[in-house]
């Protein structure tokens, strides 16, 4: 890596970074589709601020494609099951490259039915979910994503997790404007962020973690589980999304249950993990007249933003931080973070690609 940056990390520019995320994804045995499409989802969350779900994730695909639980070369098939239904079998490989081909057969699919389902089976992880409904809206669909994981959240008033943090999307297109967004776990927030703000030596906010006693902690260092969205007091909400996700993802697609899935974490990084994905994508013009979808979108929103807002405080639509995010980094670079740098380096060393090189 270019200058003595490890402390506090550095500033990359989009292509820079993009560039060295392909690159160690191919060494790593990913084909060209895979690590193209890794690539565009982890520098796009990391370009839009969700960095918890960025290119910090690059160490543990890496992890993946070596240790044999994702296969760097799938052969993913789709079946076409009724006019406006498909499946896609993902043959173990990367999630993000399923979400990618999921979302374009929906698309397909939509444009003749105008609406569709895509279920995605033996599915990897696929980063954040809002890279799948996004590359939808851009294209003028309305879509709807969500994935389970592995056991980590706690249902309402439980001890033990049951739950993933599966994870719910929504875009919308907004004619001359970013799309709406809508990108969440369905748990207070998700466990990438634990083991972001503990490489960090942060702690986490009051009421999103426990300990292994099941007792509130703000430690990173010694949570263990997520309260479900809503915390200790609205948690029943929360539980009932990711229960939504768990029957889409898993009961649906025959995939497994958050429950019975190898973790994310490991230590297994030879097991396949088997996650189910699901869509809908929606042609807005089949409903009503596109102009029409376009003019009241553009109406709500206008109508949201204008909303007055507490001391200090702006009223934004779902997405407009995102957007915010990306104008900035996109002109002044993407942050690295000091552990992330660092495990950028030594992953350069151990495949022997041309270091990141970070802006002066």
């Amino acid at each position: 890596m270019t200058g003595d940056r490890s402390e506090d990390g550095a500033r990359v520019a989009q292509g820079e970074l993009s560039r060295f995320v392909e690159a160690v994804a191919r060494a790593a045995g990913a084909d060209e589709p895979s690590a193209e499409a890794v690539t565009r989802a982890l520098v796009g969350a990391s370009l839009r601020g969700v960095d918890s779900h960025g290119v910090r994730l690059l160490p543990h695909y890496v992890k993946g494609l070596k240790g044999g639980r994702i296969n760097g070369s799938p052969n993913m098939t789709f079946t076409r099951q009724a006019p406006g239904a498909g499946g896609l079998d993902a043959d173990d490989g990367l999630g993000h490259l399923a979400g990618y081909r999921a979302i374009g057969h929906g698309i397909e699919l939509a444009e003749e039915a105008g609406i569709a389902a895509v279920a995605v089976g033996r599915s990897s992880h696929f980063g954040a979910a809002g890279a799948y409904t996004l590359e939808a809206a851009e294209k003028g669909y309305l879509a709807i994503a969500v994935c389970n994981a592995d056991d980590i959240v706690l249902p309402f008033d439980a001890v033990e997790p049951f739950y993933g943090t599966n994870p719910i999307s929504f875009a919308a297109p907004a004619a001359g404007k970013r799309p709406y967004l809508i990108d969440m776990a369905t748990s207070a927030i998700p466990w990438n962020r634990v083991l972001q703000y503990r490489a960090l030596g942060r702690d986490l906010p009051p009421e999103v973690v426990v300990d292994a006693a099941a007792g509130a902690t703000t430690s990173a260092e010694d949570a263990v589980s997520l309260l479900p969205l809503g915390g200790a007091v609205y948690g029943y909400k929360g539980a009932a999304l990711a229960g939504l996700a768990e029957v889409l993802s898993a009961a649906l697609t025959g995939m497994a249950f958050s429950f019975a899935m190898p973790g994310f974490a490991g230590p297994d990084f030879s097991t396949p993990r088997g996650l189910g994905q699901f869509y809908v994508v929606i042609k807005p013009g089949v409903f009503r007249p596109e102009a029409a979808f376009a003019a009241g979108m553009a109406d709500y929103l206008a109508q949201l933003r204008a909303l007055p807002a507490r001391d200090g405080a702006k009223v934004m639509a779902p997405g407009d931080r995102e957007w915010a995010v990306e104008r900035t980094r996109s002109a002044s670079g993407i942050p690295l973070d000091g552990p992330t740098w660092q495990a950028f380096a030594r992953q350069a060393d151990e495949l022997a690609v041309p270091p990141l090189v970070a802006l002066a």
